[in-house]
């Protein structure tokens, strides 16, 4: 990239943040979605939400720039246009929730009709590349693979989206480090697809963290799930760069632990798991006594380090790269010990 090419990409990021700020202020003092604490909130007070949405009108201008003035798309436009169709439905359903408030059963048909509308335009997990296998077509499976792959990890980041700041931190350092890869890799769509999130978030982290004003809402988090995880996909099929689709799910391995422990644990202990609750792994570590900041900050270590292992891993031989997950898998566990046997201890759970 040249100099010339790096600023108007700088410039560029710089526009789409200040849009990203003023929407969010216009959610702040203007608009009416208010999240009234109950409780299974960690906020005492009433507070805005659907902050999220400046990050998905940041996002949108970006991508109409990149389909108008970028000739460096490296798959079929209607793949591109299939993206952008299921992103917008994932979006404005959220914030339909938000305004609504709709069961989840309702927000779990939205987001299969928004895989569906992936899987129609191509955009499918077909193949991996395997240690001593190679590439490896999985055939029919693609189908389930795909929509478990999508919905899992749109879930996810929403479930995770329960402290000030953790969320929106958490998606600037993997839009960060997924952009470095890719582009390290040779992408253009996906890298520039990655700074668009990250002006969007850190517009609307200026009045989410340390101390939050605003919530980002389903609206942002499902919508940051969604993207992240049909990026993956882009990333290793259609674009330039054919990132191992193995980066994705180590740097957001902590949010995909969390989420399916804590899954695992309220299913096997004959809890209803679609009823909201405050036992994620995250939260009972706020409840011990830690404030926001301080288990956000946290997560942002664990995301950075496994940011520099996914970069390790895409420099590594095709033979020892999923054994670079071994670590940060046994760091969660040990971490999990720690949580819940500080939580019974406290009687915060059973």
């Amino acid at each position: 990239m040249t100099i010339q090419a790096f600023l108007i990409h700088l410039l560029f990021t710089f526009f789409l943040f200040l849009i990203s700020v003023f929407i969010t202020r216009f959610m702040l003092y203007r608009a009416n979605v208010i999240d009234m604490p109950n409780d299974r909130s960690s906020h005492n007070t009433p507070t805005p939400k659907s902050g999220g949405i400046s990050i998905v009108a940041s996002f949108f201008i970006g991508i109409i720039a990149i389909f108008l003035f970028s000739k460096s798309i490296a798959f079929i436009k209607w793949r591109f246009f299939g993206f952008v169709i299921a992103s917008l439905l994932i979006a404005g359903i959220a914030l339909y929730d938000d305004i609504k408030n709709k069961p989840f059963t309702t927000k779990l048909i939205a987001q299969f009709i928004a895989v569906m509308i992936v899987l129609l335009f191509g955009i499918i997990i077909d193949q991996f590349n395997l240690p001593v296998i190679g590439s490896y077509s999985i055939g029919w499976l693609a189908y389930p693979v795909t929509i478990i792959w999508i919905i899992g990890l749109t879930n996810a980041f929403n479930f995770m989206d329960g402290l000030d700041g953790l969320a929106g931190g958490v998606a600037i350092i993997v839009s960060i480090f997924f952009g470095y890869i890719t582009y390290s890799q040779g992408s253009h769509f996906v890298y520039i697809t990655c700074y668009t999130l990250i002006a969007g978030t850190l517009g609307f982290m200026k009045y989410n963290f340390p101390i939050a004003r605003i919530f980002m809402g389903d609206v942002g988090s499902t919508f940051l799930g969604f993207t992240f995880a049909v990026l993956a996909i882009i990333s290793m099929r259609y674009d330039n760069s054919h990132t191992s689709f193995f980066v994705m799910p180590l740097l957001l391995l902590n949010f995909i632990y969390d989420t399916f422990f804590t899954f695992l644990r309220r299913l096997f202990s004959g809890e209803k798991v679609v009823d909201a609750h405050r036992s994620h792994l995250y939260q009972l570590f706020q409840q011990l006594g830690y404030n926001h900041a301080t288990v956000a900050v946290f997560h942002y270590g664990v995301c950075i380090m496994q940011g520099f292992a996914a970069i390790w891993m895409v420099t590594s031989t095709r033979n020892t790269r999923l054994l670079i997950y071994i670590p940060f898998i046994i760091f969660q566990m040990i971490y999990t010990v720690i949580i819940i046997s500080a939580a019974k201890r406290k009687g915060l759970i059973k």
